[in-house]
């Protein structure tokens, strides 16, 4: 593992903190803009205004703002129903099948990513509190583990989120009317009006070409887990001396607080939502092609589920304290990237940008180009909803130029999204801080991971 340790220190010392990365880019972002775009005198102040306040609109855009807040709950609620002790004990039950080194770094890993598939808030908790507890039960019972690769392992959901049911690209093209409200500022209205109203998950989360990814990597990601895990050594456990409680307060409930603490609140809150859900799914046309599932749809499951599974309120309450520290990275950061969305949008940049894509591609090679694309854009922008924001109105006008699959070239940015996540330590925040691990330790192992990843995503890109 030398070479991937070096890199990993060339990586932090290169890298700031991920909000210096977003500040940096949208200095950037307005000075690239100020020379490319201005129209006017090379000195011109005034044009520098309007790039501020084309900053200022994308900042506060009320329905960015929305899409915020959407994917702020979906790792709150999938934090939450991770911490319930229905999953909670399901994670035990799995732990007990990590008896070495390789079969614990293996485990975490296809069950991190199956649970990743169906959300990635839940897949992220779940992946980092199952390595964290495998790390107590190594430690507690004298097992040789390599803490740091248990960690990697379970970060790998985050290389396969965006290709599942909770991508932000994937559920906010599935919604209607919000390709042309994107593109409304772009293409003229004729053209919006040849746009799908709405693009279903039959066409991209459960295409051919992505199921066919999904299986591989579910398949081949922990086989390579359990490769380096047979040929890597121990670490030192003594971090995990003093176990974190994931349980509730026991109390005598007094008065009114009896609601707080009765079981049947949240079952019956739970039972109402879940069962809302159901029937409003068979209710909706065309079923087959899960149009249902958008953003709100999800979070609405997480909240049903996260209600059901939790023993009472006060329960749920407490695991809600816990995982709101996770969503801070997205709050402060996500607006700063629509207001780097902002000046890209209405500077002109995106259609410069746009007319170099497809100067460059050709329908063969563009999904292919934007699969690279995107995986250095998230380098920068470590947010598949903010990454959409900014890259998707290029994406529509170039595959719609170059008469090529606008679902297709939707997943190839999912796909670039997914795999420099395992570079970029952004989205590690809560699963670090659950494990009590840095960045630097699990870096040479998510790298790894992304090599393999590129492999299976640009072979589904081509085979497809």
């Amino acid at each position: 593992m030398k070479f991937t340790e070096k890199y990993s220190r060339i990586f932090q010392l290169l890298l700031p903190s991920p909000l210096s990365i977003a500040l940096l880019l949208s200095l950037i972002t307005i000075i690239v803009a100020y020379i490319f775009t201005n129209t006017g005198n090379a000195g011109d102040q005034n044009y520098l205004i309007t790039l501020l306040e084309f900053w200022e609109r994308g900042l506060w855009n009320n329905g960015l703002m929305v899409f915020a807040l959407q994917m702020m709950l979906m790792l709150v609620l999938g934090h939450i129903l991770a911490m319930s002790p229905l999953v909670s004990r399901l994670i035990d039950k799995i732990s007990v099948y990590a008896t070495n080194n390789a079969r614990a770094a293996a485990l975490v890993c296809f069950s991190t990513i199956a649970v990743a598939l169906f959300n990635w808030g839940l897949g992220l908790i779940f992946g980092a509190i199952m390595a964290r507890k495998i790390g107590e039960k190594a430690h507690r019972e004298g097992i040789e583990l390599n803490y740091p690769l248990i960690g990697a392992a379970g970060y790998s959901c985050l290389m396969v989120w965006h290709g599942g049911i909770s991508g932000s690209s994937t559920t906010k093209v599935a919604e209607k009317g919000h390709l042309a409200s994107l593109m409304e500022d772009i293409l003229p209205a004729e053209k919006l009006l040849e746009l799908p109203s709405a693009i279903p998950f039959s066409e991209t989360v459960f295409s051919s070409m992505n199921i066919f990814a999904s299986i591989a990597a579910l398949i081949l990601i922990p086989l390579l887990m359990y490769f380096l895990g047979k040929v890597s050594s121990g670490s030192n456990l003594n971090r995990l001396a003093i176990k974190e409680a994931y349980i509730h307060e026991k109390k005598t409930p007094v008065g009114a607080e009896k609601i707080d603490y009765s079981t049947f609140t949240t079952k019956i809150v739970g039972s109402i939502i879940l069962v809302y859900l159901g029937l409003k799914v068979l209710q909706t046309p065309y079923i087959s092609t899960f149009a249902f599932i958008t953003p709100n749809f999800i979070n609405l499951s997480l909240l049903g589920l996260g209600f059901f599974f939790h023993k009472n309120i006060v329960g749920f309450l407490k695991a809600t304290e816990h995982a709101i520290g996770g969503a801070s990275g997205i709050l402060i950061q996500f607006p700063l990237y629509f207001g780097i969305m902002g000046i890209m949008k209405e500077s002109g940049l995106v259609n410069m940008l746009s007319t170099l894509f497809v100067s460059n591609a050709t329908s063969t090679s563009f999904p292919i180009f934007t699969l690279i694309s995107a995986a250095i854009v998230n380098v920068f922008v470590p947010s598949g909803g903010g990454q959409w924001a900014i890259q998707g109105p290029i994406i529509v006008q170039a595959a719609e130029s170059l008469q090529t699959s606008l679902p297709k070239s939707i997943m190839a940015l999912a796909y670039g999204d997914q795999l420099t996540n395992m570079l970029q330590p952004f989205w590690a925040l809560p699963l670090l801080g659950i494990t009590k691990l840095k960045a630097k330790e699990i870096l040479p192992y998510t790298l790894m991971m992304m090599l393999l990843g590129t492999v299976i995503y640009i072979s589904a890109l081509l085979l497809f």
